[in-house]
């Protein structure tokens, strides 16, 4: 397999002629795990978020540790939170034993993200494709890079600025959050110390922050899991009217309603599904765009790179 650089020329169908059956096949697979079981789905779909704004859309989180490499599966922002893994395994398995060397692992986070969207009652839309996958991963840069749930949201909208992703992107791709979970640990801070105050959130609605109490005590197992929204495995615009009301699970969530520029567009999303559907497919394809001009492959096996000698390394 050619090596080359990952800053390519994306476009919707690519893989038409050299392997056409590709995004049926994904959504297969995909459809088959959100059966099998629903959090699933949410979790790949998280993927695209802690890929892309890790050196762009390489496929460089799916990557295993090596005794030369930490990888980004045990940064902060990743370790005990990402998850389902083995679904992109699946898909990639499907894919190689139709069309061998041909669909990179980026492009299958980007095709198994909008699946995810989809199967669970979200907007559908046209992916652009023909990333490269990276050779290598860094723990150090997701570290650095990634956001807590503890952000608030001028951090965040800081964050976004940096890959030119405006407030109303940042708001919108927040919803992905309409669909999944996320663990105690997440949110033992808000519940018990909030800003070191030794309190709790007061943006916390009170019998939210109750029924949280119940799930997540002060000596519980943090990694017990709780809604991010009241409809967790539906993709709708729940999750704004939870931020509204004081019911956002994580403080990176409810952060959004506590300042002028991101509350207008909770409140917009909170009362039209249909606005929140198109800004988060904007978003999603922007944040698709993301590309860092490094070398590049199709790896076969999404958790490590190619093997290559120095006689195969520039060869087909």
């Amino acid at each position: 397999m050619t090596m080359a650089s990952a800053v390519v020329i994306l476009r919707p169908g690519y893989y038409s002629e050299t392997c056409p059956r590709a995004e049926f096949i994904v959504r297969d697979v995909m459809k088959k795990a959100l059966i099998r079981e629903p959090r699933s789905v949410a979790s790949v779909m998280r993927f695209q978020f802690h890929d892309c704004f890790v050196n762009g859309c390489d496929a460089s989180m799916l990557l295993d540790d090596t005794p030369t490499m930490l990888g980004e599966k045990l940064a902060l922002a990743n370790i005990n939170s990402l998850r389902s893994y083995e679904v992109v395994d699946e898909v990639k398995d499907a894919l190689e034993e139709a069309c061998p060397g041909v669909v990179s692992c980026a492009d299958i986070i980007i095709m198994a993200s909008r699946d995810a969207v989809a199967l669970t009652g979200g907007p559908d839309w046209e992916v652009k494709l023909g990333r490269l996958d990276s050779l290598t991963a860094s723990q150090e840069a997701s570290d650095a890079i990634m956001p807590s749930p503890r952000s608030n949201a001028t951090y965040l909208m800081d964050l976004f600025n940096k890959f030119n992703l405006s407030v109303k992107d940042l708001v919108a791709l927040s919803g992905s959050h309409s669909i999944g979970q996320g663990r105690c640990f997440s949110i033992m801070f808000r519940l018990y110390n909030q800003s070191g105050t030794g309190m709790p959130d007061p943006a916390i609605d009170p019998r939210f922050k109750e029924k949280l109490y119940n799930l997540c005590p002060l000596n519980g197992d943090q990694n017990v899991t709780g809604d991010l929204d009241a409809t967790p495995h539906v993709f709708d615009n729940q999750y704004f009217k939870d931020l509204v009301s004081g019911r956002g699970f994580l403080n990176s969530d409810q952060t959004l309603f506590t300042v002028a520029q991101t509350r207008k567009f909770v409140r917009q999303y909170s009362v039209n599904q249909r606005e929140f559907f198109e800004a988060f497919v904007e978003g999603m394809i922007k944040m698709s765009d993301l590309q860092v001009d490094q070398p590049g492959e199709i790896r076969r096996n999404c958790r490590v790179a190619n093997q290559k000698t120095a006689k195969t390394m520039w060869e087909s």
